[in-house]
């Protein structure tokens, strides 16, 4: 059965389109009637969706590109926040890849596999003790895009705070604070960005293989290929 929630929460985090401001009535109500998320973090989410559909479409779009587009430290691709560029993430690619597949899931897009709209999309669709465990080993990455959104007084952190609240478990304070020691860039300071893009390696957050244990822990987790048991449950 899927989750929908899981499934609305992905498409608020897509490009926005007219099509998406179409959906914004349904994503709305199914977001505000989910008893698993407070009361606070249902009226954020309104409050997102109704900005959303409301909403000049290209400044909506340039307000997307600004933040997840322009901004490393900000990316919805999870493994740029804890790999960058280095090997690691290549094979931390492959390994996610070979999860979506033993879980009968094929990505139908040109984002990367880590790109988060897309995992959402996949774990909407697995049994809830799946997506949830699944969440918990990224909660540390979705903890800093929430605090540096919120920092940002951007609506779209009420996203992350209901996708914490799915998980049912909240990031541990060390591993989220080795993150956010990463410094943050500004999506304004197009000369800085272009060099920083342009750097053959970059690590925005610890070495997975080295600094915080936590931190390699969640990576071990989320690399890891679901087993044959669950692919045959998610099927």
């Amino acid at each position: 059965m899927m989750d929908r929630s899981l499934k609305a929460l992905s498409l608020l985090l897509t490009y926005p389109s007219t099509e998406l401001q179409a959906a914004m009535p349904e994503i709305t109500a199914l977001l505000v009637a989910d008893s698993r998320l407070t009361a606070l973090v249902r009226r954020q989410l309104a409050a997102l969706c109704g900005g959303l559909a409301e909403g000049d479409i290209y400044d909506l779009q340039e307000t997307y590109v600004g933040l997840f587009d322009r901004s490393r430290s900000l990316s919805l691709n999870l493994f740029e926040h804890v790999h960058g560029e280095s090997r690691d993430r290549g094979s931390a690619m492959v390994d996610l890849l070979e999860t979506y597949r033993a879980g009968g899931f094929e990505p139908v897009t040109g984002e990367l596999p880590d790109h988060l709209p897309v995992l959402l999309e996949f774990l909407a669709a697995q049994p809830a003790a799946e997506a949830r465990a699944i969440l918990t080993d990224a909660a540390p990455v979705l903890a800093v895009l929430q605090r540096r959104l919120s920092g940002r007084e951007s609506p779209y952190a009420a996203v992350f705070a209901a996708l914490e609240a799915l998980s049912g478990t909240a990031a541990a304070a060390e591993t989220v604070e080795a993150l956010m020691a990463a410094p943050e860039d500004d999506p304004q300071d197009l000369a800085t960005l272009d060099a920083v893009w342009e750097e053959t390696q970059v690590t925005f957050g610890p070495d997975p293989n080295a600094g915080c244990p936590q931190v390699r822990d969640m990576l071990s987790r989320m690399d890891q290929p679901a087993r044959p048991a669950e692919a045959g449950a998610a099927g």
